[in-house]
């Protein structure tokens, strides 16, 4: 089909709910994507932070298809080897204890909130429920996450909303200490605000929660959905604060492009989940536990190190063109936020790049970048000729 061809059908028979780019993606290589016509555009995207191997890597997809010669699902009503391998590697690369798999980041977050309470209900029993998410925060579209989303404009449409989530302002004890009550049961945090505008929250900020939420018994919930899988420049941005949270939610770049989720527990929260409690149908499908394989395989100690000198050498070529439209940049290993300056709006910037070639997102008032995590040095400086030929 061609692009035009591909476009009229979505249009026809798939529900308007995205604000699209003008553009149909038909295969990729690395970090460039080709239109079915054989426009060529290096991604700064990956799928929003999801194809962290980039597009045609040999080895993911040979895992997934061997998976699916041997078995594709089978429900978790039985045991499979591809999960069991995978919860071994992340707990033991994280220090946590256990996990539970599901599908995407809202699933997960729901996971993490329906623990939380539980945790609280079985020690303390009614009237201990609220979470405490941060302003500006982003959580998933699922009614729980979107509830405990903190930025107005998600919060249309859907009411009534679901009861129990009270918000402070990030970086600000006295604001979290203000709306903390006998009925709080937890803390919910992203270590970076992705959606909101790539926001890293300060570490004494945050050592300061986790200190509190132990003295407390409230849980430290960690909403790594974005932030994790090597994201920052380590399999989780928690192990760059030193901190250990309760209860951690991951999603996006863990299977390498296939829909899978999950929230890793501590010691203390690993057996909150019983029999009956929490499921889900496709979580840990056997083929996304493979494909995860080849992912925690790829993305070593090793090759971690690199995400955050290629975030480093990306932000400073960045900054080096000295665009009229762009400020500082922000964030941690390759996720980056780029500031607008006064008079410029991140929408028409993105679609300016995105015409010529350069896939990017916005996120709040500015610039997101979320490049594969194996994207090589030279695609970075064709994707920031892209801008300079285009913005300045």
């Amino acid at each position: 089909m061609t692009s035009q061809e591909i476009k009229s059908l979505t249009n026809q028979y798939v529900m308007n709910s995205y604000g699209r780019f003008d553009v149909a993606i038909d295969h990729g290589k690395g970090a460039k994507l080709y239109s079915p016509e054989g426009k060529e555009y290096i991604d700064f995207t990956s799928g929003i932070g999801v194809s962290d191997l980039g597009y045609g890597n040999e080895p993911w997809a040979e895992a997934i298809f061997d998976q699916a010669k041997k078995l594709g699902h089978t429900s978790n009503l039985f045991y499979t080897e591809p999960s069991a391998r995978l919860a071994e590697k992340l707990c033991k690369r994280t220090g946590m204890s256990n996990v539970f798999f599901a599908n995407g980041g809202g699933e997960a977050n729901e996971g993490m909130i329906k623990l939380a309470r539980k945790y609280s209900f079985d020690k303390y029993g009614l009237g201990r429920s609220t979470i405490i998410p941060l302003k500006n925060s982003f959580h998933g579209r699922t009614m729980a996450a979107l509830t405990a989303t903190g930025q107005d404009k998600f919060h249309n449409y859907f009411f009534p909303f679901v009861e129990g989530f009270k918000f402070a302002e990030a970086n600000n004890l006295d604001s979290l200490m203000e709306v903390a009550g006998d009925d709080t049961c937890a803390v919910m945090v992203e270590l970076v605000q992705g959606e909101g505008g790539v926001l890293p929250l300060d570490k004494d900020y945050v050592h300061s929660v986790a200190k509190l939420c132990e003295e407390k018994d409230w849980l430290l919930l960690v909403d790594e959905v974005q932030t994790g899988i090597g994201r920052t420049g380590s399999l989780f941005a928690f192990q760059q604060y030193g901190v250990l949270p309760d209860v951690c939610s991951f999603a996006k770049g863990i299977a390498g492009g296939l829909p899978m989720s999950g929230i890793l527990a501590n010691e203390k929260c690993k057996d909150v989940m019983t029999p009956g409690t929490h499921g889900t149908t496709f979580g840990g499908n056997p083929m996304c536990g493979a494909a995860g394989l080849v992912v925690q395989e790829i993305l070593s100690d090793e090759f971690l190190t690199t995400v955050q000198e290629k975030g480093a050498y990306l932000r400073s070529q960045i900054e080096a063109l000295d665009l009229p439209c762009f400020g500082k940049t922000r964030g941690l290993g390759l996720m980056i936020g780029i500031e607008m300056a006064e008079g410029y709006q991140n929408k028409e910037i993105a679609d300016k790049l995105v015409e010529a070639g350069l896939l990017v997102l916005t996120a709040g008032p500015g610039m997101r970048l979320l490049p594969p995590l194996v994207i090589t040095n030279e695609e970075m400086d064709a994707g920031v000729a892209i801008m300079k030929k285009t913005l300045s």
